[in-house]
């Protein structure tokens, strides 16, 4: 493989803290490498002088004469002033860009949503975000960078961003450095890791998986005194043997050894003892929302919903952006009113949520992170473990120093961790989560996991972060826009197919309505000049705008030829519109009718819509090409 670029001898302090000292590695041809570490231990810094945006204070960056990077910060970037279709693509017309697959699946994956012509000060953070991660993957860099691509992305985001990487970077198609804290696209898109840590950079073969597995063998050979880091790491192996099929098969993950480093790590969760200590706390009655209707505006969010929690139950919640995820959690926390149904509250149910903003934190802005917990308590029962406030605080990552930091002071993934802290502590009996992976480090999701394996209550969780939902929930349900809600016994795969149904469906009848669109125009404008000549009108590319093609200068023969051309074209993307509309409507009835659980007839209706659009497609650009002789 061809070495890309490269550090030698890194060093790079900031006040009396080193952050990088003496660091050496390199970034080879076919790498797709994924950065973890603590919050503040350098990762992003490191990324920054990979990509010379930074000077180290001693040490250089070597890079191949021709390797260009492009980088994606994690803060904004774009020009305000532009549209959504400028800043992607500038000034390039819609048939310029239209015409390459891999920009077309970037548009797809991660615009659809975005007004094209909204000016990108009009945007919300995550509207952005998607913007400036589509401009850069439009472009044509050997090396991408990206720091915490995740942040913004739902779980089908999430899930596309994995497959569009893995597809770009072959063995020997330039290389893919990532900072992230999610877990589930680490281990599904990295060949290999870098762990920051104390100013130094361990390098792992594999995704995230193997680097758990090789973390618990060094510190085990090591004989590391830091026990309890120790054991979180073999509890987070454990969980990760013991998952999906998918992982585990995995060549990488050498199964017989990590089977004798679990072999005396017990199950994550005792779900039985848990149910029990849940029941004799809440009894038998929950929280339930009986045939609930929630109008907001003109938007129906929800019609005649039920759902029911058991004690003890711990239940995840996927679903496209402003499906009522967030708006779920509110009215079982009783914080707003059905507009029908009604919500039905346990006697001795204890509620707490942690929001998205943790404004709630204001309130104790100048009191210290200790002081906040043993406001509460002193002494706490932890999975059977008598915990002291400061031992508690420490379980989540805060030093024995850190604790004596006055809350206004804390980072936003910091404030997380105390604001779930002073929720557990308060002795709630249901749990709502909102995002709650928000701004923490792969360290501290397993802490954060490890706390609530040992929590005895109903635990409900809205995340994007696969990995988290998999862990600490048994199981999932989906809002898919529609104002219901849909078991997922086949879990986040269940929905993302669920997803990949509904878009395919949408897609396909967008198209043909546009090639039909297309077709009638040209026959319109044939008909209105002389010799019929039809002028060639380029389909939108997302922003509505129609391009004309430039003249070609054909000779009759082949403007003839052009014509014939037309008329066969026009009619094969009639007979195509419909097949997918027979399809679109034999996709509707099997959904209905098995209330999408009969995965393998829509898969294979899915799999002939999307061939028929692939052809649409082909005959539309086929249909610009000869529209452009014409022209």
């Amino acid at each position: 493989m061809a070495h890309l670029l490269g550090a030698e001898n890194l060093s790079i302090s900031f006040g009396t803290r080193t952050i990088l000292d003496g660091v050496s590695l390199g970034l080879e041809e076919g790498d797709r490498i994924g950065m973890v570490g603590r919050n503040g231990d350098g990762k992003s810094t490191l990324m920054s002088l990979l990509a010379e945006r930074q000077t180290p204070d001693d040490g250089r960056v070597t890079r191949r004469r021709d390797v260009t990077v492009g980088y994606l910060d994690q803060t904004d970037v774009l020009d305000g002033d532009l549209t959504v279709g400028q800043a992607i693509v500038g000034d390039a017309a819609d048939y310029e860009w239209a015409s390459n697959a891999r920009i077309r699946d970037v548009m797809s994956g991660l615009i659809q949503e975005v007004d094209w012509n909204a000016q990108v000060s009009s945007l919300s953070g995550g509207q952005k975000r998607r913007v400036a991660l589509a401009k850069l993957l439009t472009g044509d860099d050997d090396v991408i960078m990206l720091d915490e691509p995740t942040n913004h992305l739902d779980v089908e985001g999430v899930a596309w961003l994995a497959r569009h990487l893995k597809q770009r970077w072959r063995p020997t198609d330039g290389g893919l450095l990532v900072v992230t804290h999610d877990r589930w696209f680490l281990d599904e898109i990295c060949t290999r890791t870098w762990e920051v840590h104390d100013a130094v950079v361990d390098p792992f073969d594999g995704g995230y998986a193997a680097y758990v597995l090789a973390r618990a063998e060094r510190d085990r050979m090591a004989n590391v005194v830091e026990s309890k880091r120790q054991q979180l790491v073999k509890k987070e192996l454990a969980w990760l043997r013991r998952g999906a099929p998918a992982r585990t098969a995995k060549p990488k993950f050498r199964i017989e050894a990590a089977n004798n480093l679990i072999a005396d790590v017990p199950e994550p969760r005792d779900t039985l003892s848990l149910n029990k200590m849940a029941t004799a706390r809440l009894g038998k009655d929950v929280l339930d929302l009986e045939n609930v209707s929630l109008t907001l505006g003109n938007t129906d969010l929800f019609r005649n919903i039920t759902l029911r929690l058991a004690p003890g139950e711990r239940l995840g919640l996927v679903g496209v952006n402003g499906a009522g995820k967030t708006t779920l959690l509110r009215l079982l926390n009783g914080e707003i009113e059905p507009t029908s149904g009604r919500l039905k509250r346990g006697k001795t149910v204890q509620t707490a949520v942690l929001t998205q903003e943790v404004k709630e934190l204001d309130e104790v802005a100048d009191q210290r992170v200790i002081e906040v917990i043993e406001n509460e308590k002193r002494v706490f029962n932890v999975g059977g473990r008598e915990l002291s406030a400061g031992q508690l605080v420490e379980q989540l990552g805060f030093s024995a120093q850190r604790q004596w930091t006055p809350v206004r002071e804390l980072s936003g993934g910091e404030r997380r961790r105390l604001q779930l802290l002073r929720l557990l502590v308060g002795e709630p009996n249901v749990l709502m989560l909102d995002e709650p992976t928000n701004d923490l480090d792969t360290d501290t999701l397993a802490a954060v996991e490890d706390v609530l394996d040992g929590w005895p209550g109903t635990l409900v969780v809205v995340s994007h972060d696969r990995y988290l939902l998999e862990r600490v929930t048994d199981h999932q349900i989906a809002l898919l826009g529609d104002g219901k809600i849909r078991g997922l016994p086949g879990g986040v795969d269940q929905y993302l197919e669920l997803r990949a149904s509904a878009l395919a469906a949408n897609s396909s009848a967008s198209t043909a309505a546009r090639g039909s669109s297309q077709a009638a125009r040209a026959a319109a404008a044939g008909a209105s000049r002389p010799g019929g000549h039809a002028a060639a009108a380029e389909p939108s590319g997302g922003g509505g705008t129609t391009t004309a093609l430039a003249g070609s200068g054909a000779s009759e023969a082949e403007k003839r030829a052009a014509k014939k051309d037309l008329t066969r074209i026009e009619r094969q993307l009639s007979k195509l519109t419909a097949q997918a509309e027979k399809i679109n409507a034999q996709m509707s009835d099997a959904t209905q009718k098995s209330g999408g659980a009969d995965f393998e007839l829509i898969g294979e209706l899915n799999a002939k819509l999307q061939a028929v659009a692939a052809e649409q497609e082909e005959l539309e650009m086929q249909w610009l090409e000869a529209s452009e002789i014409l022209e």
